[in-house]
């Protein structure tokens, strides 16, 4: 992908939130924030645990969290096997 094709994050969630409001056509939302929380920590769990090889020490680093609460994360999402 070329540089003039790169979407940040921030511009990729500002994108669909715009879609979702234009999508309720006129509904008013509730929860919103709590919605966007649950709906990225999904794939953001996923990416990390895969580019850790599933090493919940070095994604917890990488995230930030606490492992304890990276695992109660993990299991909340139902990514531990």
């Amino acid at each position: 992908m070329s540089e003039a094709h790169k979407v940040s994050i921030a511009q990729c969630i500002e994108m669909n939130l715009k879609q979702y409001f234009a999508d309720l056509d006129g509904e008013t939302p509730c929860a919103v924030y709590d919605m966007v929380l649950q709906q990225m920590e999904l794939p953001l769990l996923r990416c990390v645990m895969e580019v850790c090889d599933h090493n919940q020490t070095r994604a917890a680093q990488i995230l930030g969290l606490n492992r304890n609460t990276l695992r109660k994360k993990l299991v909340q999402h139902r990514l531990l096997d």
